[in-house]
């Protein structure tokens, strides 16, 4: 039983390299698959996770960089057997078992699977928000191919993912001779002519025949989602498919055949394959195209002598016998204390209102009104610089079985506001927007044990500052701002506040009065609410106390990513972060009367 029970830990965190002679520098031996693993942080945020052969002995190495989509993890992006109480994201890449597959074909060389992930879960945000983000990611390619004296390389990619990799080709003069396959499955969004994408991809393609660009999508023109498109009317990977061969048809000469469900677009030497699946069903085929269709081995393979050895285009999955039974865990090592986390938002524009500017704007103005223009400056970016970035606050909690665990949420240092740092105007707001805004950031709302606990972590706790007239007017909701920040006149921006507000709250108690605002805290400096739960305002009511904090839907927990909701919902876990037990949110959010969450890609 003992044995059996360290197995399991080792298949899933493995064995540092101190134990195990042979393996490199900084790496654990993953005993499921003969494999040595590492996980790192860079200063930026980036994660990236290496997996290797457990011993390295082929005369050359190749190095396959995978860039991960949009709103997925390094750990789902990797993949893992299909579980209950796994977020579906785990079962539909599985770039860890594709590349498995493919190194019992690629026998000669030693492969290097280096997966890549931003820290907002998005590289085209990354790329916007990041100060010189595409030198960091040239950085990062070169660097890792160095690092692991490559021979040849592969930049692939999915989804967002393809940001990164266009981003590689933008920022270099020439891309590198070492790169000898790009394969970017329906991730061809950020293609640009303007960019010299096109000029730079042909020039490296003229440089050595056994180059190649493999695209993989679909047609996702008339694609809907409750009722409407999920892409613009020039947006989608079919359209920029389209600019591509437009750019590459002035200098070569292609031809189009039918592969299976694909239609096939290739030159003379086969260098250019695209593979566009006509989706007549109109169908979501965005990320079944990486895993159910093996994608990334097809990228792989294509014009070498394992091209039809291993499966096909289209499915059935080729590589199950090579799909780990759990998720890999991040070791401690690689996590100093928590990975820093921003809210994925544009960057301020330059003549968008201050804080105090904005506060005038409202002045008048019915309620609707006044949370549409919140909800659009929120929308463009107008939120201060020192919101952005996201607080880790560790909690813990013991199940039925007494057995602890530990989760990691990430929060807003202060309450939701609009302006810049130095005029900022916190702004209260109904359940309903508040809800939408946190959507639209990948966020919810906090619960009261989540309140309590970012009280009980506040590097700051003022004291409440309660007002008495005209409590639903503007003017007091600047006037109470004001007051706020008179207490924290010295303090660093970007502290963890609290004792300001009431959180308007996540509670199971909205089912049982629907239409209604749950507010909760406005904690004095001992740790006593103003506030206990209270939901017998309307959802239409809003004053100068209530607050808007978001915390990030992903939140680790025991170490591994997991859904704010799947933790919510699940029936050991939700002690982590409710006190009232299970919260299923969608049963509260259809009471509550909120919108339902925006679809994301994966």
């Amino acid at each position: 039983m003992i044995r059996n029970v360290l197995v399991a830990v080792l298949l899933l965190v493995g064995v540092p390299s101190s134990a195990v002679p042979g393996l490199l520098p900084g790496f654990a031996q993953h005993i499921a698959f003969d494999e040595q693993v590492r996980w790192t942080r860079l200063g930026s945020g980036v994660r990236v996770f290496v997996d290797a052969p457990a011993t390295l002995t082929a005369a050359e190495r190749l190095l396959v960089v995978y860039a991960t989509p949009n709103g997925n993890t390094l750990e789902q992006t990797l993949g893992c057997a299909r579980a209950k109480e796994l977020d579906g994201r785990y079962d539909i890449q599985h770039v860890a078992a594709q590349i498995r597959r493919y190194r019992q074909l690629d026998t000669a060389r030693d492969v290097i699977l280096a997966v890549v992930q931003s820290p907002q879960l998005s590289w085209p945000s990354f790329r916007r928000d990041q100060r010189g983000a595409d030198n960091i990611i040239r950085e990062l390619v070169v660097g890792l191919t160095k690092e692991f004296a490559a021979d040849r390389v592969v930049l692939a990619c999915h989804s967002g993912g393809g940001s990164f990799v266009l981003g590689y080709v933008g920022a270099v003069r020439a891309i590198d001779p070492s790169i000898e396959r790009i394969v970017l499955l329906d991730a061809n969004y950020a293609y640009s002519d303007d960019r010299h994408h096109g000029d730079r991809l042909l020039k490296w393609l003229d440089g050595d025949p056994k180059r190649h660009l493999v695209i993989v999508a679909y047609d996702d023109r008339e694609i809907t989602f409750k009722g409407q498109k999920i892409v613009g009317p020039t947006g989608g990977t079919f359209r920029a498919s389209g600019r591509m061969l437009d750019r590459f048809r002035r200098d070569l000469e292609l031809t189009e055949k039918q592969h299976g469900a694909f239609r096939h677009t290739t030159n003379q030497n086969g260098q250019i394959q695209f593979f566009i699946h006509p989706n007549p069903e109109n169908k979501i085929l965005h990320t079944a195209l990486v895993g159910e269709m093996n994608g990334l081995l097809h990228g792989m393979t294509l014009g070498t002598e394992w091209e039809a050895k291993w499966g096909r285009l289209g499915g059935p999955r080729a590589y199950t016998d090579w799909v780990q039974p759990q998720p890999f865990v991040e070791t401690e090592a690689a996590r100093p204390d928590a990975p820093e986390l921003r809210l994925a938002l544009p960057n301020r524009p330059a003549a968008a209102p201050t804080g105090s500017a904005f506060r005038r704007q409202l002045a008048g103005l019915s309620l609707r009104e006044r949370e549409e223009a919140v909800a659009r400056e929120v929308a463009r970016g107008n939120v201060p610089e020192f919101l952005r970035r996201l607080i880790p606050i560790r909690v813990t909690a013991n199940d039925e079985a007494l057995s602890r665990h530990t989760a990691v949420c990430y929060v807003t240092c202060d309450y939701l506001a609009v302006g810049t740092d130095e005029d900022f105007f916190r702004v209260p707001m109904t359940a309903n927007a508040a809800a939408a805004i946190a959507d639209a950031l990948d966020c919810s709302l906090l619960t009261t044990k989540l309140s309590d606990d970012v009280f009980e972590a506040a590097d700051f706790k003022l004291q409440p500052r309660p007002l008495t007239k005209d409590r639903e007017t503007v003017a007091t909701f600047f006037k109470h701002h004001r007051l706020i920040e008179k207490q924290l006149a010295g303090k660093p921006r970007g502290s963890l506040v609290a004792g300001i507000k009431k959180d308007v709250v996540l509670t199971n108690r909205l089912k049982e009065r629907p239409h209604k605002v749950a507010i909760y805290g406005w904690h004095y400096p001992g740790g006593q609410p103003i506030q206990p739960l209270y939901i017998g305002h309307g959802d239409r009511y809003v004053d100068y106390s209530h607050g808007v904090r978001l915390v990030a839907n992903r939140v680790l927990v025991d170490g591994s990513p997991r859904e704010i909701s799947d933790v919510l919902a699940h029936q050991r876990l939700s002690r982590l972060l409710s006190n009232e037990g299970p919260i299923d949110m969608t049963a509260v959010r259809r009471a509550a009367g909120w919108k339902e969450p925006t679809h994301r890609n994966d």
